[in-house]
């Protein structure tokens, strides 16, 4: 039976344990023009040295206008590859492996003027109202993904995510409430995501698995359901996405994070809705923080992976400490034996 600790291998993918660090935005005003820098050098290469088996890089930008805020970083160009290389190569070191998660903010794109979106309706009245984006501008979007795909590659990434979740561009395609078009992309709403995929699969290696990142639930009336999404993510599934990274909400005024009722393990149970709906291996992320209920999402079969967020921006050695906790050991690096 496989616990938290179990090495785990999908295609060319092997990580040491099942515990995924997810994305994080820095918003590091150090990032000038998207270039990661010390502060994203330190704090994944930390993660590294803590024992986590998959780093997955914050949502990195495929186009200037495609970030939350001009603090976040990108790899639009490239001249972003050999900061990324750096970071990758020295977590490689310590025996983690790195993914990046590549996305558009679209509508939430904060420093944007104007941001581009599929239709023309604004986040709330704080944001700006974005502009619909032409049919031939979409298609110029997959093709910005799959470059940015391939300078990933370059970089050396063992993994891709592609972020289709928290109201962002992707999401904001296949979700009935932000798709009002009446093009190809409004009568088929997972088709952008569909061919972001299928652009992504042409640049990767055919051993590299990639990763879809999705909201299974909208927080607000009218929003989808479970069972839309699993649909949604069939289509994905078939277009060459390997494993889904389930998360909720980021529609309406709900983030990501839940809302002030989320317990522990509140998202797990979507992640098993789709694991087994789908049979396609999940990451359940989601106020895991816990050593324990963390743990037990593995034992009990319903996610294959686990990601620890708040977690991790806490404590850099959270998966040492787990397996302290858990096992009474841990790979402890020999510059630091004296601390544990």
């Amino acid at each position: 039976m496989a616990d938290l600790f179990t090495p785990y291998v999908l295609k060319g993918l092997s990580l040491k344990n099942r515990i995924v660090m997810p994305p994080m935005c820095q918003y590091s005003v150090q990032a000038q023009d998207g270039i990661p820098n010390n502060w994203h050098f330190v704090h994944y290469v930390s993660r590294a040295v803590g024992g986590t088996g998959l780093i997955i890089v914050e949502m990195t930008a495929i186009h200037p206008d495609g970030r939350i805020t001009n603090q976040d970083t990108g790899i639009w160009s490239d001249e972003h590859i050999p900061a990324y290389r750096k970071i990758v190569d020295e977590i490689h070191t310590h025996g983690t492996r790195i993914g990046i998660q590549l996305g558009h903010a679209g509508r939430k794109a904060e420093d944007a003027n104007p941001p581009v979106a599929p239709s023309a309706i604004r986040f709330d009245e704080k944001y700006k109202t974005p502009r619909a984006l032409t049919t031939e501008e979409v298609e110029e979007m997959v093709r910005a993904y799959k470059e940015a795909a391939r300078r990933a590659v370059e970089a050396g990434f063992d993994t891709i995510e592609i972020h289709g979740a928290h109201g962002y561009l992707i999401h904001q395609f296949h979700s009935p409430i932000t798709n009002r078009r009446d093009d190809v992309y409004g009568q088929d709403l997972p088709l952008f995501g569909v061919e972001v995929t299928r652009a992504v699969r042409e640049v990767v290696p055919e051993d590299m698995p990639v990763i879809m990142r999705v909201s299974a639930k909208e927080y607000v009336d009218g929003g989808y359901d479970v069972d839309y999404i699993t649909e949604v993510c069939r289509r994905y599934q078939e277009a060459g996405v390997d494993v889904f990274h389930v998360s909720s909400g980021g529609e309406g005024h709900i983030g990501a994070n839940g809302g002030p009722k989320a317990g522990a393990g509140y998202q797990v149970e979507l992640a098993e809705h789709i694991k087994d709906k789908l049979d396609v291996p999940v990451i359940a992320v989601g106020r895991l923080d816990d050593f324990e209920v963390a743990q037990n999402v593995v034992l009990d079969g319903k996610a294959d992976l686990v990601a620890v967020g708040r977690g991790m921006l806490k404590d850099p050695y959270w998966a040492l400490h787990a397996s302290q906790a858990l096992q009474g050991d841990g790979k402890i690096p020999k510059q630091y034996l004296r601390g544990f």
